[in-house]
């Protein structure tokens, strides 16, 4: 392996994870990450973090979903666990989930497998806040903080002699005789790269306060969520499905405010600090599958990694782990075999 050169394409949080996996099964190979958008200009950056897969997010096979899910869960518990999880921005986090339409709604069978505590709330707990609520339940899961991680992720990468380079990919033609292998985690950017006409944006709006009392994420019926961070609380939010208007929208912002502070009313005390808009790569079977690419420069092996909507940073070490896996399967196999 000392000779295998691969690159990553993309620094949000599926090429952070996919890197330091590479680096991880291939300790002798050259790595190199490239990427025209790193840390606060990813859509990573602005996510809220959570753990929590929407019970819809879908891989090839329901197996292979439920795989991503209790590996990428290992993963952040793991590091959450470990020395490195303040400057990993990886922490421990509680709270509820509200519905007054029906019980399903508040429960997800992917969470139910992992975390260590998933229960049904109590009326007192229903009643403790404003509105209508039937059905609730409460768990504790991780949060992963990207404007920590991907930082602590590239020094990682760095110190482990991984290079990264800043440049915009339009074909794959543009990088065909500089590696052995690629793997494609550039997010909606792969729609173009990958003339990949099922991947489209989901607009999302949120907004950013200072609102240090809060300690338990919430979450509620019309995309209604308040999460809290170290720095920060997160309110959101909105899914607008090809939408890919970037600049904040009063009108998202008046209706998420109006809902937050319906749910909790000591938030319209809560200085805001900023809105941000950022577009999911939405994928209704997210992409993780090898692929031969004959480009200018001859075949190209490439693994894809891209398409996890709105649960990047939840999914990602999961499918970085298939990923790699597959890299691993390409290089066996050798760019002439049949097996391609």
């Amino acid at each position: 392996m000392d000779g295998l050169h691969i690159g990553i394409l993309g620094a949000g949080i599926v090429g952070m994870t996919t890197a330091l996996e590479l680096q991880r099964e291939f300790p002798k190979a050259h790595l190199t990450i490239i990427a025209d958008s790193f840390n606060q200009n990813t859509t990573s950056h602005g996510a809220a973090g959570i753990f929590r897969p929407s019970t819809n997010f879908c891989g090839p096979t329901e197996k292979v979903t439920s795989q991503w899910i209790r590996d990428s869960w290992n993963y952040y518990d793991e590091l959450r666990q470990s020395e490195e999880a303040a400057d990993a921005g990886v922490s421990s986090i509680s709270g509820y989930c509200f519905s007054s339409i029906s019980p399903d709604i508040v429960r997800n069978h992917f969470l139910e497998q992992v975390v260590p505590v998933y229960r049904a709330v109590t009326r007192e707990e229903l009643d403790a806040f404003p509105g209508n609520w039937q059905y609730g339940s409460f768990y504790t899961t991780v949060l992963t903080e990207s404007p920590k991680f991907l930082p602590w992720a590239a020094r990682r990468f760095l110190h482990s002699s991984g290079k990264i380079i800043k440049k915009h990919i339009t074909s794959f033609s543009d990088i065909a005789s500089d590696f052995d292998i690629v793997v494609n985690c550039l997010g909606l950017g792969a729609k173009y790269l990958c003339s990949d006409n099922k991947l489209v944006p989901i607009r999302g709006q949120i907004i950013k306060v200072r609102a240090p009392w809060i300690k338990t994420f919430l979450y509620a019926e019309l995309d209604t969520y308040i999460i809290p961070t170290s720095n920060d609380v997160t309110l959101g939010g909105c899914r607008q499905y090809e939408s890919y208007a970037m600049a904040p929208s009063k009108y998202d912002h008046a209706a998420i405010l109006e809902r937050c502070t319906s749910l909790v009313p000591n938030l319209k005390s809560a200085a805001v600090l900023r809105d941000w808009v950022g577009l999911r790569p939405h994928r209704s079977t997210v992409r993780v599958e090898p692929e031969v690419i004959q480009t200018q420069a001859g075949k190209l092996k490439v693994v894809h990694n891209y398409g996890h909507g709105g649960y990047g940073v939840t999914s990602a070490p999961g499918t970085a782990k298939h990923a790699v896996k597959l890299v691993k399967d390409l290089h066996a196999a050798g760019v002439h075999s049949s097996k391609l």
